[in-house]
């Protein structure tokens, strides 16, 4: 199976929600398909290998959502990236998985981020969601590679540059120690829907 053969069964599970699908939005390959919904966004990993680097890989772009979930071709294999070592922060990464050609829920999303966090990655999130309301109306061409994620003048702790698809949220926080690296907990759980009125009402429950 190829990573394209999860699109469609996506799309028919978020679509009746309410969500609006992008797939490879601006041709760089870095986000698998993006879920729109007034002013939420929800980002899947579509994973048929290399599948023990997904929660790393979902991680690094929760800053541009408000949820994160992957897609994985079947359960057995959703099963074995529960299992797998992960930061605590990866519990709120949604693991869903295809049975019989539907996406099922083997563990729901988590709403993303804390309020600091938020503050560091808005700029990002805002930015994604202007270039997709962009290419609805039809003033960014489809299938051109235009790129969502640049490269900024940021720097780290040490002067090196920060390539935004690497971002971490502990190295946007307002104050966090360099040298430390641990990353918060995501609080709360539950579903598409929960995740994102949990993080406009600012108040989810801990998990």
């Amino acid at each position: 199976m190829r990573e394209e053969e999860l699109r469609a069964p996506l799309e028919a599970y978020l679509a009746p929600r309410g969500f609006r699908l992008h797939f490879d939005p601006d041709g760089s390959g870095y986000f698998d398909a993006v879920a729109l919904r007034g002013e939420e966004v929800g980002l899947v990993e579509l994973k048929v290998a290399d599948w023990r680097r997904v929660f790393e890989q979902a991680l690094v772009r929760r800053g541009w959502g408000d949820w994160v979930a992957v897609l994985l071709p079947r359960r057995s294999l959703a099963e074995k990236v529960l299992g797998l070592r992960a930061p605590p922060a990866a519990k709120a990464v949604g693991v869903w998985y295809l049975d019989s050609g539907q996406v099922r829920e083997l563990r729901a999303v988590g709403p993303f981020p804390a309020a600091r966090e938020e503050e560091a990655f808005g700029p990002l999130k805002r930015h994604l969601v202007e270039s997709l309301a962009m290419l609805e109306t039809g003033l960014l061409p489809p299938g051109v590679e235009w790129r969502i994620v640049r490269r900024p003048r940021r720097r780290g702790p040490r002067g090196r540059p920060i390539d935004p698809r690497l971002w971490r949220i502990e190295e946007l926080a307002s104050d966090p120690d360099p040298e430390e690296g641990g990353s918060r907990d995501a609080r709360g759980a539950g579903s598409p829907e929960d995740a994102g009125s949990s993080k406009r009402t600012k108040d989810a429950e801990g998990t």
